[in-house]
């Protein structure tokens, strides 16, 4: 069934632009050359080629940081080693390849252009309601596609069918939508899907798309759009700015947005990420914390606790049905090994992919203030035991201490760490080291038989759950109005609530001092400016409930909160290894002030463990720093090669992204 799929069709632009250059590029033959034509004509037909476009949700890989490393390369997590990312003059324009690419966005067109005029003449055999529901799936898995492109490129070219293998019409097919317009194109996808798609999962799992996951990523998308065009308003990053390369092109020079005015594009979108965050969240109860965790007083205890608390168990359970939160999941199957490494990840420093002193330092006390405040309580961060001491309960309950079990099932072959060790920062193996010396709990199954081999575990991955839902409407209506409001209220008061917070948001607003968030929390910024506290601590519940989950590069792109770092640099730091905790590793392991013999920063630059600052010959150490560019990624310089006349790159209808050169392996302007 899926094998004409998975291996007879072709890509759309990317692919065909990639092979223009060749001879054979207009000797291809047309896909109805290739595809039966007999072929989605049936219900089982259109749901295989439906799910095999599922691989583009995120999910537990094989390899790699893992879903719970996704936050990797911000201020809330860190890897063993730096991105290129935050060293300008390191990132640069590729020669070929990138992210313009419309592979997977031609297979959604091909679906959609041969689906919808077989289905209004009756030429598709099934049942009608699943016929329309997986024509719904490829409504939302096109304008998902399309929403990585949007983040990532900003203006794109908004194609709807297929397109022949012609040069001259690929070409202008590449002119490129302003992102407004692009975004707008996404909702309307949205909308389709949500008409098409049943209100629950066919199968029955939740392992299928649903309407109310058309509304959660139609709340996602409008509320990164809407933030976007506020805080880069008056730039080159939104059409009509001062600067925007779109108006270079006559295709773009008069264009004008559908809302008259930038102002009311932005209330657009954010009204549209309200109604739809609200019709999820109302309808979509959060799964409970049971506390009975926090009163376990030895670690057998906790663990036994923890592996009985359903909102632990959401984040690392084979069966992900019976949490109602979870709107969309991935399910694995032992018996046909398909399997992933999330677990065994998990139970050790999580692939090197560790939280930092930012993203710790972030949560409140459970009596709602700050740690830095002088009624907070907080204990310290002298060992971890204190850290997690009287803190917000995911913070107690996801953050590794040494001692913890993880493992309360045993199996045949013994794991790496049944028993969670003292951080082990000075190990060479990504799959051993604690980059920071913080780890995170999340994903954890007790279950020993999870890790037994590589790719052995199969617990489900989450792909949409509703407290994102929350979220979005908290930040949208504080975005749109300046304000809270009742329903923005009732989410946060039972957010705080399951996490073992004082509800009372007020009082965590006036402890809080944006000056000293701001040393850890580059959301406090957006523009280089600091926010209200109201929106900072919308902010930072988000940080706090979503981490590790692979949220925080969009939401800082989004909310422009890098500015700051072009010119104060800023220090990754992790866990304070120059306290009591250096007792832990032995003087001589713990080796600074040598070159690249270095194992550990130095006590001169801080009490805290920084995993880039160890050698003065990396890149890093003298901080994170960003460049206006790097909130979008560049084109290739391939791209504007092959749509050019002459190779003169000013006549191709691609025009670059502000602040990057069309030449290749150059950094930004």
């Amino acid at each position: 069934m899926n094998r004409p799929i998975r291996f007879g069709i072709i890509c759309l632009l990317a692919l065909a632009f990639v092979n223009a250059c060749k001879p054979d590029f207009l000797d291809r033959q047309p896909l109805s050359n290739i595809t039966p034509d007999n072929y989605l004509v049936e219900e089982s037909q259109l749901a295989a080629y439906a799910i095999n476009q599922y691989s583009i949700l995120p999910t537990h890989p094989q390899s790699g940081f893992g879903t719970f490393g996704n936050d990797v390369n911000t201020d809330n997590m860190a890897y063993m080693s730096y991105t290129e990312r935050f060293v300008p003059g390191q990132w640069r324009v590729p020669a070929t390849g990138g992210d313009w690419s419309f592979t997977t966005i031609y297979q959604c067109n091909y679906f959609l252009q041969t689906v919808l005029p077989r289905l209004k003449a009756g030429q598709i055999a099934g049942n009608p309601a699943m016929i329309q529901h997986y024509i719904g799936e490829m409504y939302f898995l096109r304008a998902y596609n399309y929403f990585v492109k949007l983040m990532s490129l900003g203006d794109f070219p908004i194609v709807k069918t297929t397109l022949p293998d012609d040069k001259d019409v690929l070409t202008v097919a590449s002119k490129r939508a302003p992102q407004n317009e692009v975004a707008r194109f996404i909702l309307s996808d949205l909308d389709s899907a949500y008409y098409y798609m049943q209100a629950n999962a066919p199968d029955g799992n939740r392992n299928r798309l649903s309407k109310p996951c058309a509304l959660i990523m139609k709340s996602r998308v409008a509320l990164y759009e809407g933030t976007w065009l506020k805080y880069f308003k008056n730039t080159a990053f939104v059409p009509k700015g001062p600067g925007w390369p779109g108006e270079q092109k006559e295709y773009n020079k008069s264009y004008t947005f559908p809302a008259g005015g930038i102002d009311g594009e932005i209330d657009y979108f954010l009204t549209q990420a309200m109604t739809s965050a609200k019709a999820v969240a109302d309808a979509t109860p959060l799964v409970a914390n049971n506390m009975a965790a926090q009163t376990q007083t030895t670690y057998d205890a906790f663990a036994t606790a923890t592996m009985n608390n359903p909102y632990f168990a959401m984040f690392g359970s084979v069966d992900l049905k019976p949490f109602s939160e979870v709107l969309l999941w991935r399910k694995y199957d032992k018996g046909l090994n398909i399997g992933h490494n999330v677990v065994l990840y998990a139970g050790g420093g999580n692939y090197a992919s560790g939280l930092t002193r930012g993203m710790v330092d972030g949560f409140l006390m459970k009596n709602g203030l700050p740690i830095y405040d002088p009624n907070s309580g907080y204990a310290g961060d002298d060992d971890l035991q204190s850290v997690r001491k009287d803190r917000d309960g995911r913070l107690w309950l996801f953050l590794k201490e040494p001692g913890q079990k993880n493992v309360l099932i045993t199996a045949a072959n013994p794991i790496p760490f049944p028993i969670e060790p003292t951080p082990r920062i000075l190990e060479v193996s990504f799959e051993n080291n604690y980059s920071t010396g913080y780890s995170i709990r999340k994903g954890i199954n007790y279950d020993a038989n999870q890790v037994q081999t590589y790719y052995g575990g199969f617990t489900g991955s989450i792909v949409f759950r509703a407290t994102e839902a929350y979220l979005n409407y908290m930040e949208a209506v504080v975005e749109k109005t300046g304000n809270i409001d009742g329903t923005a209220i009732q989410y946060w008061q039972q957010i705080r609530n399951r996490a073992g917070v004082d509800p009372d948001y007020q009082k965590t607003i006036g402890a809080t001092n944006l000056a000293k968030e701001a040393l850890n929390d580059w959301g406090v910024y957006s523009a280089g400016s600091m926010i209200s506290p109201l929106l900072y601590n919308v902010r930072r519940e988000r940080r706090n409930e979503l981490m590790a989950e692979g949220f925080r590069y969009m939401d800082l792109r989004r909310w422009r909160a890098m500015d700051q770092l072009i010119t104060t640099p800023y220090h990754i730091e992790g866990f304070k290894i120059w306290g009591p905790m250096k007792n832990w590793y032995t003087a001589s392991t713990l080796v600074y002030g040598i070159g690249d013999k270095s194992t550990v920063s130095s006590p001169a630059l801080s009490q805290y463990l920084r995993p880039y600052e160890k050698t003065p010959t990396s890149l890093a150490y003298n901080g994170y720093k960003w460049h206006m560019a790097h909130y979008l990624t560049p084109i290739a310089n391939q791209h504007f090669l092959i749509t050019s006349q002459n190779n003169n790159l000013d006549t191709s209808p691609i025009y670059q992204n502000p602040g990057w050169p069309t030449a290749a392996n150059q950094g930004p302007q």
